[in-house]
């Protein structure tokens, strides 16, 4: 006999006030409704928070010196990794990759995984909502 897996109703009011930006009514009182987040997705304040402290504190560029600015960085990144993984349930930390954006992570999709399992007549669908980002590497 299974037992049934219960979860919490996901609450939209308490996730929109963790980002300023929702705070901001449009015209008319209307609320903002963003939907281009691969592109330029909107921060939380946490997130806000944690780059004013890099920036301010001790930013660098990851995995290139050996100066403490860096060894920093590379520790906040790899802590960063190891709880997307736990969110995500990966096997390991390894499993997870940052880029610099959509664009190079639908890139790296379709060489790494494109090569190895697309062969030639075998078809991408993609519908005409679909970022440009998202076409050009199936072409």
């Amino acid at each position: 006999m299974s037992q049934a897996t219960t979860h919490t109703p996901l609450d939209v009011d308490s996730i929109r006030r963790d980002f300023p930006i929702f705070a901001k009514p449009l015209p008319k009182g209307l609320p903002l409704v963003f939907l281009d987040t691969g592109a330029s997705a909107q921060k939380p304040q946490v997130v806000i928070d944690k780059e004013r402290e890099v920036y301010e504190n001790y930013y660098a560029n990851a995995y290139r010196g050996v100066y403490r600015f860096g060894a920093l960085v590379d520790e906040q990144l790899e802590r960063s990794r190891a709880t997307i993984a736990r969110f995500v349930n990966a096997s390991r930390p390894e499993e997870i990759i940052f880029t610099a954006g959509t664009t190079a992570s639908i890139n790296a999709v379709a060489q790494a995984w494109g090569r190895a399992n697309l062969r030639a007549g075998d078809e991408v669908l993609l519908n005409e909502m679909e970022h440009h980002a998202n076409f050009v590497p199936w072409q």
